[in-house]
């Protein structure tokens, strides 16, 4: 079985992650669980941000509108999946006495986000786009 398919079977089997190496001090892994739960309420601000943009700005063109919200609605459903990941690298990794593993998700998420917020300043500077 692949690597991908077992991290994947991980996501909906949290029990076959205790399985593996020794059980940490609880408080690491409710730290972990805060930080996965921290990823969520991302990913549902961007998702509803990106609805807001296409319900509330009616004015703007459906191209530059449904762009803004699919970028937003996107990078929000990309940082959930991103969120069960982590979780399962983490916890598999403290599990281990391994090192944490590192993500370049957080650079992409910023850079991701700064874009699009760029993006709406040019569009309410310049009014009606």
């Amino acid at each position: 079985m692949s690597d991908l398919v077992r991290g994947l079977r991980l996501w909906f089997s949290p029990g076959r992650v205790r399985d593996e190496g020794e059980t940490p001090d609880y408080r690491f892994s409710l730290a972990n669980e805060r930080t996965f739960l921290a990823w969520i309420r991302t990913a549902l601000a961007l998702i509803g941000g990106g609805f807001a943009v296409d319900q509330f700005l009616p004015d703007l063109r459906w191209g530059v509108r449904a762009g803004l919200a699919l970028a937003l609605i996107g990078t929000g459903a990309v940082c959930a999946v991103r969120a069960v990941d982590h979780w399962v690298r983490c916890e598999r990794a403290m599990r281990r006495g391994e090192d944490l593993p590192g993500s370049r998700f957080p650079a992409l998420l910023a850079v991701t986000v700064a874009v699009v917020s760029v993006v709406m300043v040019v569009v309410v500077a310049l009014g009606d786009a």
